[in-house]
Formats: C-alpha cells, structure tokens, sequence
C-alpha cells in the first residue's frame, strides 16, 4: 500500500498536468451527435410600469424579429399553475396572495389546479393541427383553471373574433376576465402570447421561481433599507440608461428600446449596480449577500424551468422573454448547458 501511494505521489510531482486537469463542463458535449437546441432570452421590460403605457402597435416590428426566429417553444416570467397549487398549500410560508386566485374558473370548471393540469396534459397529448373553436374554448377554460393564464391567452387570441364568447367551459365571468387580460400592458400577454398565437402554437410556459427567494428575515424594514442603499451607490449611469429608456418606450416602435436594453454594454451596467454594488455594499446582518444568493437561487431554478420545456424535445428553437436584469444569468448558465447553443439577441433584433 505504501508503495503505490509513493508511486502515485511520484506521478502526480513529475507529471502535474495531470493531476491538476479540471473537468471542463463548458466543452463537454464537443463531440455531441444529435441536434442541438437554441435559445433566444429576450430581456424586456416590464410594460406595465411604462408611464402612460405602450402606444397601439408599438411592438410589431419587435414581433415580426421574433417571428422570424420561428420559437417551437416560448417562455415567460410568470409562475406556473403547479408552483401556485404548491404555493397555496403552503400560505404560511409563501403568503395568501402568492398567486392571482382561481375561484372563479374553479367555480366555472369544477376543478381545482392539478385536476385542470390533467386535463390541459391530455389534451395536448392529441391536440390536433386544425383545432376546432369548442376545443380551444374548453383549454382556454381549464388553463385559466390551472392559473396559466398567458396560455389561455394564446388559445383566446386563436379564436375568430366571432368565437371569442361563452361555451365549452368559458362562462361569461372566464370570458370577461379573458377580455381584461387583452387590456393589460404585460409582455407576457403583448409579446409572448401574441406571438404564440400567430405561430400557431398551443401555449407559452411560465417559468419563474420565488421558492428560492422567499428570505426570512427579522427585520424586513432594514433588510429593505439595506438593499435600497447598496443600489443607490454609484448608479448614476443607470439613471442615465433609465432616462433613455423611459423616452425610448413612449415611441411609436420599440424595437429600438429592446435593441438598447439587450445589448452588453447596458447589461454591464444593470448588472453591476443590481448585484455588483449589493455584493460591494457592508451591513453587520449581511443582508445584501443574503439578498444576492436568493437573487441567484431564483435564476437558477427558472434556468432549470427553461430547460424542463425542451428537456424532451432536443434542437428546438426557444425563447425566453424575461425582465431584463435576469438576462445575463439566463444567458451565462443556460449557455452551460449540454447541447444548448445562446442565440445573440442584438443579431436577432437587427
């Protein structure tokens, strides 16, 4: 025993490359067979805090860039209808309100959330190419049912404005509160459900996480206070970014907006005021490093989600729309993915 040790110590002094390889998981799928799968994250922002909102039409030319890249498989930042049943049977650790209610498409359907999973699953499974109105009134009832509304969306937007009404599980209530969604200056509504729609496709993916981010702490007042100050240090070019920004969302096209928040040299300056100025900043309670790592263990979850929606289906085309300061994190750990290529979204915007 002695002596192979010797022998193995001997190796490892004359010959240290090899003792000191690491794994390199970044080149590990190099000699992959089989397609591989591209992903477009769309860092945008959220338009229901643009001041006065969107003018009508403003996101065409944006949508007609993403149509061209053809996505088998949209995201968004909402939370699924399985993280919402998870959430509600846990209101002590998540809160009452963690999730918009169901009781009124409960009420309509008769289910609660995994029955109304079962059912969207099912009908998918055999989801036809030509469906009929009847059908995508009734998914449309039992996705609003498992609180994936953007989805619902989806099949409402692929109905003849004739068919968009009451039937087949849609009551007056479901077809009103589908009516208020259409109102809503949301990207997950105004880009991801509408571009959905026109390529036909049956529903979008809600993929954010909170499970993660849900910090316990004893005092939230100066937890709040802590952070506020970390970001207020040194984010004078961000202001500057923001002006731009805020001008840029009132113009008739917003293309030009989602070119300038998705290129890297804003994205350097959001990220290092969010997270870079917080892990700089010092607090006895170390409440901005506490806040950092739920921020990661948020992204890392949602990236997992993302990967769940393709996880059967490598080579598809994704994408991802998603606030803009998760976008570098989508970008670096989904990029580390076996088999997943980043597709540059400056190049898909031009």
């Amino acid at each position: 025993m002695k002596r192979r040790l010797w022998i193995a110590t001997l190796l490892a002094c004359a010959f240290p490359s090899l003792a000191a390889v690491p794994v390199d998981l970044a080149t590990l799928d190099r000699e992959m067979t089989g397609p591989r799968t591209q992903v477009l994250v769309l860092g945008s922002v959220h338009l229901s805090e643009v001041e006065g909102g969107i003018q009508p039409g403003a996101l065409d030319p944006l949508l007609d860039k993403l149509a061209a890249y053809t996505p088998d498989i949209i995201t968004v930042e909402a939370i699924s209808g399985e993280q919402c049943d998870l959430a509600e049977r846990h209101a002590s650790v998540y809160g009452p309100d963690y999730c918009a209610s169901t009781d009124v498409a409960r009420t309509a359907t008769g289910l609660q959330i995994p029955a109304a999973i079962e059912k969207i699953n099912a009908a998918l499974d055999t989801w036809p190419k030509a469906p009929t109105p009847a059908q995508r009134r009734q998914l449309a009832a039992w996705m609003l049912a498992a609180n994936e509304r953007a989805s619902a969306y989806t099949q409402w937007l692929q109905l003849p404005p004739a068919e968009r009404r009451a039937g087949d599980g849609l009551d007056a209530t479901l077809v009103a509160l589908l009516n208020t969604i259409a109102t809503r200056q949301n990207e997950n509504y105004l880009i991801a459900a509408q571009l959905a729609a026109r390529l036909g496709l049956p529903r979008v993916y809600a993929i954010d996480d909170h499970t993660g981010d849900n910090i316990q702490v004893k005092d939230r007042k100066a937890f709040g206070t802590s952070l506020e100050q970390a970001w207020n240090a040194g984010k004078a070019e961000l202001d500057k970014n923001t002006a731009i920004e805020d001008t840029m969302a009132k113009a008739r096209d917003l293309l030009p907006l989602y070119r300038f928040i998705n290129a890297p040299e804003r994205l350097n300056v959001l990220t290092d005021v969010n997270v870079g100025a917080t892990l700089r900043a010092t607090s006895a309670e170390h409440y901005p490093q506490i806040w950092v790592s739920g921020w990661e263990i948020r992204n890392l979850r949602m990236v997992a989600n993302i990967q769940q929606t393709f996880r059967e289906r490598p080579g598809v085309r994704v994408l991802s729309v998603v606030g803009v300061s998760h976008k570098p994190w989508f970008d670096q750990w989904l990029g580390q993915m076996q088999g997943v290529d980043i597709v540059d979204a400056e190049q898909a915007l031009r």
